[in-house]
Parts: C-alpha cells; structure tokens; sequence
C-alpha cells in the first residue's frame, strides 16, 4: 500500500513539474497588457520552483513524509497546497497575461490586483509548509527558494498584504474568499466569509484604480488615496510627478519607459504628444508629501527641499536640473565636467542618489555609456554605480535598459571601466528578479574573461558579480560554459593567487549544478579539495567540504575516490571541531560514505 502511496506522490510530483514547465513556457511568449510586469514577475517565480520539485523527485528516500506533513484531516496536505497555489497562478497568468483597460469590463483591474495579492500569499505560504529537512536538498536549491519566498512576500506587501489583518483571495475568476491571516488558538487560519462580486458586504468595497481594501467597522482601516496620487500606468503613488503636453501628470520613470519604447501619444488620453518634454509638478509633489505624513505612510523618496549636499552634509547652492541639463550639452569639456559632478555628488551622498534620480538623470547617464569618448564611458559608468547603491533607483536602470551598454563596456571598456561596470552589475543583481535578467543578457562570459584576465580589483569585482548572478540556479550552467570551472581552479592550485577564498566559494554555489558537477570532475579537483579540508583555513574547509558533498551526492565513483585519498580522517576531525557549516556539512559527507560502505557489504554478503 505505501508503494502505491509512493508513486502517486511522484506521480503528482510529476505532474507539478509539467505545470511549472507550462508556466515557463509561457514566459518566453511573453505578456502584454497593463498586467504584464505583474505576470512576468509571477511565471518567473513560479519556474524558479523546477529545481526544487525535481531534487523531491529524485529523491531516494521516503516519500511519504511529505504527503503527511500535515496531519490534521481538515487541512491540506503540503504538497496538494502546492498544487492548488500553482494551478491558481497559472489561471491567473492565463487570464491576466493580455488584459487590455481599454476593451475590459469596469472593475476587472481591481478584481486582477487582488487574485495577484491571493496568489502570492497563498504560494508564499505553501512553500513554507514544505517539509524541506526530511528531504535531501541541496543548500542552493534552499536558498534558491527562499529567494522566491522573499520575493513573493514582498510583491504580497505591494499589493497591500500588511494593510490590515484580512486578505483578499481570489480563488476563481469571479469569486473571492476573505481569509484571516492570523491564526486562531488552533492554529488554523480562519474563514471569515466567501463572497462573489455581486454580493460583497457594503462595508468592503476595491479602491477605483487601486488595489486598496477598505473596511469601515471591526477590521484595521486604511487610507483611501486620492485617485490623483496614483500614476495612471502603475496605479501607485506618484514618487516624481511630471506633466506630459496633454496636461496629464505620470510617475516619471513610467512615462520616460512609456517614451523611449517609441510611443508618441498620452497613455491616458490617447492624444498626440506635441512634444516630449517631462515637466516637474512640483504643486502634486508637495500635496502627496503633505498626504503622506498626516497619514503616516513612508514615502522617503520625496524630498521637498530637494537640495544637494556636500561631503560634510552642509547644503550645496547649485541647482541639479542645470548639472543634468549639461549633460546633453553638445560641448564635450561641458559634459565631461557635468558627469564629473554626478559623479562626486553620487558618491557618498544617499539623498544626493535620490534628487539625481528624481530630476531625471537616470536616462540620460544611460545614454552616456554608449559615448565613444572613453572619458565620458568612465564618469557615466561610475556614476550609474553610484546611483544604484540606492535601492530604489536599480528599478529605474534597468528600466533604462542599461545592462546591453553594461555589457559592451564590460567586454571593450579601459580597465576602470571594465572593474565599475562589473561592480554595477552586482549592485544591480541585488535587485532578484535582475538576476535572471543579467544573466541572460551576455554578461557572465565577460564577468569570466575579467575573472581570468583583470586587475586584482577587477578579479574582486567579477567574482562577487559571479556569486550573487549564480545564486539563480539557470545563471550556473551559463558560468560553467563560459568556462569558469578551469579558471576557478586555476586560482586554487596558482601559489601566487590571491583569490583562494573567492574561488572555493564561488565553486561551492556551483557544485549543486549537474555541468558544474562533472567539469569539476573532468577537472580532478577532488584531491585539492580534500587538501583544503586537511589544512584549509576554517572557512575554506568548510567550503571544500560542501563542494565535496555536492560530487558525492548519489555518485558511488566519487564517494569511493574520496575514501581513497584517505579523507575520513580529516574530515571526521572537521565533524568534531569545524565552525556550525563544516560541521553540518562534514557530517553529510561522512553519513553518504556510510551508506556506501554498508551497501558494499550487503553485495558482498550476496557475493558470498
């Protein structure tokens, strides 16, 4: 009976697989329409969740611990948790990927915004239901997860999942369900009440063009924002408010996107633009500022006084529309010495970050990186790394398009360039969902050339790059096929390489890949790694110890290679007296070495 039990867990685990494949599938096609950043964040997410469920899949032990992982019979299990999140999105995905405001009924904007809310809530919460300590996956694979989880409790933040105590879920297309999040004393989450369209309580209403809930009795209220603070692209609050010909106000980052996508003519309006001219609204401004203090609502972005600092925090009395307005100076010297003051400005200054961003200097540094004057490259360059150590202006460069010219730069630029343009492209990979995007845009090729062939500095720059694109699992089979397992072991067995510790963790964050796996076999890498594990310092042992558990993991020729080169001392020795990791991971180690052990003699009991 558990056979059968088994192999239908696998079967749906199978079954999973396929419908996160559709999803990614979908992806490439791509989405249009007012929700296709929404979609595509969503199916990205969603197909991140392949490696995952096939690491279950493959799985060699029992499967049955995670169909019983919940155990109350009113509750469901993990897994088919799992299974009705995904198959939620991907309805979504379907019906939201092509909406269009312009041909869709009144309302049905509201109605996608909250299923996105439902949606991530409910597969957010699915994934922490996971039995993941009863299975033997991987620790990138667990982080690639947690990542997602991140993710998706910040796009559930976004669309108001902090504002009060319910939440929206929309489990079919016109049918919504009112699920208290807290858990009562049973610790089982409450249903409120289930509602249709036609039938919601008076005392619940969707916000127009926002993505608000509002209640006006027992629950924790929000404030209504007024229909003139959101931008009619995004339906967020407005951070920088400019005014397009037509006389209608935007955020400035969507409508200089919405521009330099080719369009000419008013999103909301649909009017011809006489011109492309963004000015700033500056009344708006300081009414959403006033709005949001009284309402205690964190905007940080808006800086009234909008005033430049110096170094020692003491007010500049220079004005930043006349330093960006020199940036397009057809005078070269002109130019060069209004980057050179981008960038000084950038450089420490947070404040000074934001004011640059807010007053549109964005755009026009990204236009600069493509100058053929090498001066120009330099100062455009560090000044887009300066203004993305600012969280919320990676958004905006990317929105510029800016890793093509990152690229280009990183691959032809002076040795500086170069080092910056790897440096920005970290910076911007903090960002998760870039991760994906960087990735596939050319630039770990080039961030291995730098790796192999730059500066120390540069070395630096391009492994910490390679690190954080290959915590997203697809970014590891690029890496690899740019050849960064010869380089990385270059690195280790080079005497005068600086760049021991850089190497063994980039290695450990691939080993989890199949191709990295094998090249590093190819490769014989193995004797070097147990030599770290001898007499490594402690975080290179515990580094080689995981890159070793990652080439044993069900590969019997390893194990045996392993035990040859007489390893179980040392690492018995890390098991003992290695930091917290070394010790989780020599113990993993030593325990797939049992297993083989044991197995050899039950074939030679059978031998015999």
């Amino acid at each position: 009976m558990a056979g059968d039990d088994s192999t239908t867990i696998v079967s749906e685990i199978q079954s999973l697989l396929r419908l996160v494949r559709d999803v990614a599938r979908t992806t490439a096609t791509g989405f249009t329409g007012g929700f296709k950043k929404d979609c595509t964040d969503l199916s990205r997410r969603v197909a991140l969740l392949s490696y995952l469920l096939e690491e279950i899949r493959d799985f060699q032990g029992d499967l049955m611990p995670l169909d019983m992982a919940c155990s109350s019979s009113s509750s469901p299990s993990s897994l088919s948790e799992l299974t009705t999140a995904l198959q939620a999105a991907n309805r979504l995905l379907q019906s939201a990927g092509s909406f269009d405001h312009n041909i869709s009924a009144e309302g049905t904007a509201e109605k996608f915004a909250c299923q996105f809310q439902g949606v991530t809530w409910k597969l957010e919460k699915a994934l922490a239901n996971l039995p993941y300590d009863r299975f033997d996956i991987s620790e990138e694979v667990k982080e690639q997860v947690d990542l997602v989880r991140v993710q998706l409790k910040r796009a559930t933040e976004r669309y108001g999942g902090q504002q009060d105590p319910i939440l929206l879920l929309a489990t079919e297309s016109d049918s919504f369900q009112i699920i208290n999040i807290h858990d009562d004393d049973d610790g089982v989450k409450s249903k409120v009440g289930s509602f249709t369209n036609e039938n919601l309580p008076k005392d619940l209403e969707l916000v127009t063009e926002s993505t608000l809930l509002k209640t006006t009795h027992d629950v924790q209220t929000s404030p209504v924002i007024p229909v003139d603070f959101l931008c009619p692209i995004s339906l967020e609050i407005i951070k920088d408010p400019v005014i397009v010909s037509t006389g209608q106000t935007y955020e400035r980052s969507y409508i200089q996107r919405w521009i330099n996508g080719g369009n000419t003519t008013c999103p909301k309006t649909r009017q011809k633009l006489r011109n492309l001219t963004l000015t700033p609204n500056y009344v708006l401004r300081n009414l959403i500022t006033q709005w949001c203090t009284i309402h205690k609502i964190e905007h940080s972005t808006l800086l009234p006084n909008r005033r430049l600092k110096d170094s020692d925090g003491s007010f500049l009395d220079v004005s930043i529309e006349s330093i960006i307005q020199s940036l397009s100076s057809q005078s070269i010297e002109e130019r060069r010495a209004a980057l050179s003051k981008i960038r000084c400005l950038s450089k420490r200054i947070t404040e000074n970050r934001m004011i640059i961003a807010e007053s549109g200097g964005i755009p026009i540094l990204v236009g600069l990186l493509t100058s053929e004057d090498v001066t120009t490259q330099e100062h455009a360059v560090t000044s887009i790394l300066n203004l993305s150590i600012y969280d919320n202006n990676r958004g905006l460069i990317m929105l510029e398009n800016a890793v093509p010219s990152l690229v280009q730069l990183l691959k032809s630029g002076t040795m500086e360039t170069r080092e910056n343009a790897a440096a920005t492209l970290f910076s911007l990979s903090l960002s998760d969902e870039n991760k994906i995007v960087i990735g596939g845009s050319g630039a770990i090729p080039a961030l291995v050339d730098l790796l192999e062939n730059g500066s120390r500095r540069g070395k630096n720059d391009a492994a910490t790059a390679l690190f954080n694109l290959c915590i997203y699992q697809g970014n590891k089979g690029r890496a690899v096929r740019a050849g960064i397992v010869s380089v990385l072991l270059k690195m280790l067995t080079d005497v005068n390489s600086a760049m021991v510790d850089e190497a063994l963790t980039l290695l450990s964050i691939l080993a989890s890949h199949n191709e990295a796996k094998s090249a590093m076999v190819r490769a014989q890498i193995i004797p070097n790694l147990i030599d770290f594990v001898k007499s490594g310092i402690p975080r290179n042992k515990e580094n080689a110890a995981s890159i070793l558990l990652s080439l044993c993991k069900r590969d019997d020729e390893n194990i045996g290679c392993v035990i040859r080169l007489e390893a179980l001392t040392p690492l018995m020795e890390l098991a003992d007296n290695g930091s917290e990791r070394g010790r989780r991971k020599a113990n993993l180690l030593l325990g797939h070495i049992e297993r083989f052990r044991q197995n050899l003699e039950h074939l030679q009991v059978r031998v015999d």
